[in-house]
C-alpha cells in the first residue's frame, strides 16, 4: 500500500481501488448473488399454483374447443362440400381448407389434448419423486372430461373444472405469495439418476465400454432392479472437466517449449518474428478462426482431401466426432494465454544461470527440471489457470468443431437449460456449481504449484 501511495499518489490509489471494487461489485459480485438467488427459486412449473392454472387454462381450451362441435357451419349448411374422415366421422372442408368438426350433440368427441388434460387427478411436480395428485392434496372432487359424454356434458363438466382450478389457483398464489420459494432443489437436480431404457445388447455394449466402466466406479452409472441409471449431469460435469484438464496439459506441452524458444533459446531478432508468427493469426476473429478448422477436418476437407488422393485413406475419418480434434482447436484457440504468461516470467531469467548449469555439466532435462521450470512456476500457473478456466467455459468451440457428433460440454448444457428448456432456474443452479467446482479446481492446482496470488505480479 505504501509502495502504491509512493508510486500513484493517495488520488489515484484511491480512484483505482474504487474502480477495482465498481468492477468486484457490478460484473462479479452481484451477478453471482443474483445466480445464486435463481438457483435456490423454485421453478414456477413446480409450483402448485401453476399446476392449478395450467389445469383452469386447458379446462378452458377445451371448453372452447368443444363449443365449436355445437356450432353449425356454413360448410356443413350446404351439401356440396366432400367429407374427408376424422377421428369419429366425417368432416366437410371448409372454403379455407381447414375441416369443420360435423359432431352431433350427443356423438363422442375426437381426441382433444386440452380435454384429455382437464382433470382434477393432475399429478404434481415433486423433488422428492414422491407421486402426489392435486384432487387429493387439496380435497377436489374427481373430475374428467368424458370422451364418450354428450357434449353439452363435457362442456358442463369442464366448466366446473375451471371454476375449481380457477378458486384454487387464486387461493394458492395468496399463499406462495407468503411462503418462501428459496431451496436447494434445484442443485440435487445434477446429481438426479435418470432411467436410461436400453435393449439387453446394446446394455452389453454400454458395460464392456471402458467410459462407462469408469463412470459406474464413481457411481455415476449403475443398475437397480434391472434398470439402467445415469447421472447425466455430473457425467457431463465429469467429462467436461476431464477435458478441460487434458486441454491444458495439452496445451502447457505444446507452449511451454515455444515459450523457451521465444525468451531464451533465440536472438531478438528472431524472437520478433516467432512472436509475429504467434500474434497475427489472432488479428482474425475467434469465430472465423474455429469455422477455418471445419474446411480442414470436414469429410471433404483438406486432410481428407490429401489422405484420399495420396492413398493413404479409402474412407474419410470423421475427425467430427474425435474429441482430440476439440482439443487441437481449443489449444490453437487459446494458445496466447498459455504461452505469454510463460514467456513474460522466462525472459526475466538471467541466462547466466544456464550457462553455469551446463558448465557443470547439467543435462539439458535437469536445467528445466531445476532451473527454468521453477523460475516460471508463476507464468506456468497463469497460464494454466487462464486456459483451464477457458477451456471448462468453452463453447463455440466443441459446438462448431463437433456439431452435435459428440458428447455437449457443460457449457452447452447449461446454455440449453436456460434458453432451450427454458428453465433459468436449473440453469442457474448448474452455473453457480460450476463456477465453485472450477474455482475449487483452481485452489487445489495453486496449492499444488505452492503459488500465491502475490506470485501472479511476477507476470506481467
Amino acid at each position: 500500500m505504501n509502495g502504491l501511495f509512493q508510486s500513484f499518489g493517495k488520488g489515484l490509489t484511491a480512484i483505482f481501488f474504487a474502480c477495482v471494487v465498481a468492477w468486484a461489485l457490478v460484473l462479479i459480485i452481484l451477478p453471482q448473488l443474483a445466480m445464486l438467488e435463481r438457483a435456490m427459486t423454485k421453478p414456477a412449473r413446480q409450483l402448485d399454483s401453476s399446476v392449478a392454472g395450467s389445469l383452469e387454462r386447458d379446462a378452458a381450451n377445451c371448453v372452447n374447443i368443444l363449443g365449436h362441435y355445437l356450432e353449425p357451419t356454413e360448410a356443413s349448411a350446404e351439401s356440396g362440400g366432400v367429407a374427408i374422415p376424422s377421428a369419429t366421422g366425417m368432416a366437410i372442408p371448409s372454403m379455407s381448407g381447414m375441416a369443420s368438426p360435423t359432431l352431433n350433440a350427443g356423438a363422442a368427441r375426437p381426441y382433444i389434448l386440452q380435454c384429455d388434460r382437464a382433470t382434477t387427478h393432475r399429478k404434481m411436480v415433486r423433488e422428492s419423486g414422491e407421486r402426489a395428485f392435486l384432487d387429493q392434496l387439496y380435497d377436489l372432487p374427481a373430475l374428467s372430461v368424458p370422451a364418450d359424454a354428450p357434449i353439452p356434458d363435457q362442456i358442463e363438466t369442464a366448466r366446473q373444472i375451471e371454476q375449481i382450478a380457477a378458486q384454487l389457483y387464486t387461493t394458492l398464489q395468496e399463499a406462495e405469495a407468503n411462503a418462501s420459494q428459496l431451496g436447494f432443489g434445484n442443485f440435487t437436480a445434477i446429481g438426479k439418476p435418470v432411467m436410461i431404457p436400453r435393449t439387453a445388447e446394446a446394455q452389453a455394449q454400454s458395460d464392456a465400454a471402458w467410459a462407462s466402466k469408469a463412470l459406474s466406479l464413481i457411481g455415476l452409472r449403475f443398475t437397480k432392479d434391472g434398470n439402467s441409471y445415469q447421472r447425466i449431469g455430473l457425467e457431463v460435469l465429469a467429462r467436461t472437466l476431464f477435458f478441460a484438464i487434458c486441454a491444458t496439459l495439452l496445451s502447457l506441452i505444446v507452449c511451454y517449449p515455444i515459450a523457451y524458444k521465444v525468451a531464451l533459446a533465440t536472438t531478438p531478432e528472431r524472437a520478433v518474428w516467432l512472436m509475429l508468427g504467434l500474434i497475427i493469426p489472432y488479428a482474425i476473429v475467434e469465430l472465423m478462426r474455429i469455422y477455418a478448422w471445419t474446411s480442414i477436418i470436414d469429410n471433404r476437407g483438406l486432410i481428407n482431401e490429401v489422405l484420399l488422393w495420396v492413398g493413404a485413406i479409402t474412407e474419410p475419418i470423421q475427425f467430427k466426432r474425435s474429441a482430440l480434434t476439440v482439443f487441437v482447436v481449443i489449444v490453437y484457440t487459446y494458445v496466447l494465454f498459455m504461452v505469454f504468461p510463460i514467456y513474460n516470467v522466462m525472459n526475466t531469467l538471467d541466462r547466466n544461470q544456464i550457462e553455469a548449469a551446463r558448465d557443470m555439466g547439467a543435462s539439458t532435462a535437469r536445467v528445466h527440471w531445476r532451473i527454468t521450470m521453477p523460475h516460471s512456476k508463476a507464468g506456468i500457473a497463469v497460464g494454466c489457470i487462464a486456459t483451464f478456466m477457458l477451456a471448462a467455459g468453452a463453447f463455440s468451440v466443441p459446438r462448431i468443431i463437433s456439431r452435435g457428433l459428440q458428447s455437449e460440454w457443460f457449457s452447452q448444457t447449461i446454455y440449453n437449460k436456460f434458453f432451450e428448456a427454458e428453465n433459468s432456474n436449473i440453469g442457474a443452479a448448474y452455473s453457480f456449481s460450476y463456477t465453485l467446482v472450477c474455482f475449487v479446481i483452481v485452489a487445489v492446482f495453486m496449492w499444488v504449484m505452492r503459488t500465491r496470488l502475490k506470485d501472479f505480479a511476477r507476470v506481467q
